[in-house]
């Protein structure tokens, strides 16, 4: 394994045309889990110029039910699509809020796909698809997260604070960041590039105006990445020139196309499927959550320094095909016995689709704060976020006993 070496890692803002997408299907999403936490949920959303569509299948009680929507359900849909868009802040001719299009081409979900995914008699409730998911920890950080991503999101974070708290009142909602960190040893040492690529109001792109901007951005990488990193980073502010057209307008949108941002910046293997717009009976989510629950508890525990976990499914299957566990030869254990030590771990459920959603409590409304910023590396705060538990820790010091 390279000690020495780059590498990089992207994010984007909850402004991102994909990212607004991303909330507007997690807020679909938790929209139906409040009505029914037994819903079934694939919502995909398309944003451009003036535009919002939504498209997918759907099953919930009380809402939309034997091929028909409930009365006001459409309504609240629509409110709930423009209300996010107006917690984001757009708010412009191109895109705002209050008069763009909106379409809503949900229906009712292929009852093929429920016979093999709902629990009947003897059988218990299915994946709801095929496939493989990763998930992955690191000591690099306190969140232990990848730390090139780890700062990616925190530059915007804090951008997005200060936009809407008036503190930068030039920023507009469509912001990227990119870090790239020297490793040596196999630990970051020196950021040799940040890049930032903010929306700006009018007039920012040049003067007095301009020099303003790059110094605010300048200032919340120096608040974010530690000083010690910040030795001969070369900085790229903007490097367009202009960025006043952003968003949907300046770039269609669409659920789904940031997945590596939402999940460890390219550090980790990606098994291809995107998270919002989901109910959790779907294993793209809910077994990433799981791999990612496991991956932190194990370095949390110190039975390594880093790990990477896949699972996979069959669709309509309930147990999972395969556990992988691999960390990367810094393991105290053999990796062999991790994966014995998690399949033992009864309240674990097996990682059966429900075994995940149960431990996890992931029935819930809880989705919508995770589209934007990472799904990964948040702060376990009550419902939210309960992949980021390490509470597990013992339970593998026990097993592994």
């Amino acid at each position: 394994m390279r000690a020495n070496y780059l590498f990089t890692s992207e994010s984007v803002s909850e402004g991102h045309p994909d990212k607004v997408s991303d909330q507007i299907s997690d807020a679909i999403v938790d929209l139906f889990l409040t009505k029914d936490p037994e819903a079934r949920i694939a919502c995909e959303t398309l944003t451009t110029t003036q535009l919002v569509v939504l498209a997918g299948e759907i099953r919930c009680k009380g809402v939309y039910e034997n091929g028909a929507w409930a009365e006001g359900a459409e309504a609240e849909i629509e409110a709930t699509v423009r209300r996010t868009v107006k917690e984001i802040g757009y708010a412009q001719d191109g895109f705002h809020w209050e008069t763009f299009r909106f379409e809503n081409n949900l229906h009712g979900q292929s009852a093929h796909i429920a016979q093999g995914v709902d629990a009947s008699g003897n059988k218990d409730e299915g994946a709801g698809d095929q496939g493989i998911m990763f998930g992955y920890a690191t000591d690099e950080t306190p969140d232990l997260m990848p730390a090139t991503l780890y700062y990616s999101h925190k530059i915007l974070e804090r951008m997005a604070a200060d936009r809407h708290s008036g503190a930068a009142p030039f920023l507009e909602p469509d912001t990227k960041s990119q870090v790239t960190l020297r490793y040596e040893g196999s630990l970051p040492v020196a950021a040799t590039a940040v890049v930032v690529s903010t929306q700006h109001a009018a007039g920012y792109d040049a003067g007095e105006k301009e020099a303003e901007l790059h110094a605010y951005v300048r200032k919340v990488i120096a608040d974010v990445i530690p000083p010690v990193l910040l030795r001969d980073t070369v900085y790229h502010i903007n490097p367009t020139g202009s960025f006043e057209i952003g968003g949907p307008d300046g770039d269609a949108g669409l659920t789904g196309r940031k997945i590596i941002v939402d999940t460890y910046g390219g550090a980790a293997p990606h098994g291809g499927g995107a998270f919002s717009g989901k109910d959790p009976t779907k294993v793209d989510r809910s077994a990433a959550y799981i791999t990612r629950y496991l991956a932190k508890n194990i370095v949390a525990a110190g039975l390594a320094t880093r790990c990477t976990i896949q699972l996979a499914y069959a669709i309509g299957v309930s147990k999972p095909l395969s556990l992988y566990v691999d960390t990367h030869e810094t393991g105290t254990v053999g990796d062999d016995q991790i994966e014995a030590a998690i399949m033992n771990i009864e309240k674990l459920g097996g990682l059966t689709p429900r075994g995940i959603r149960t431990h996890l409590g992931l029935n819930k409304p809880i989705y919508r704060k995770t589209a934007a910023y990472g799904h990964f590396g948040r702060k376990p705060e009550g419902d939210y976020f309960p992949w980021e538990r390490t509470d597990l820790v013992e339970d593998l010091k026990a097993a592994l006993a």
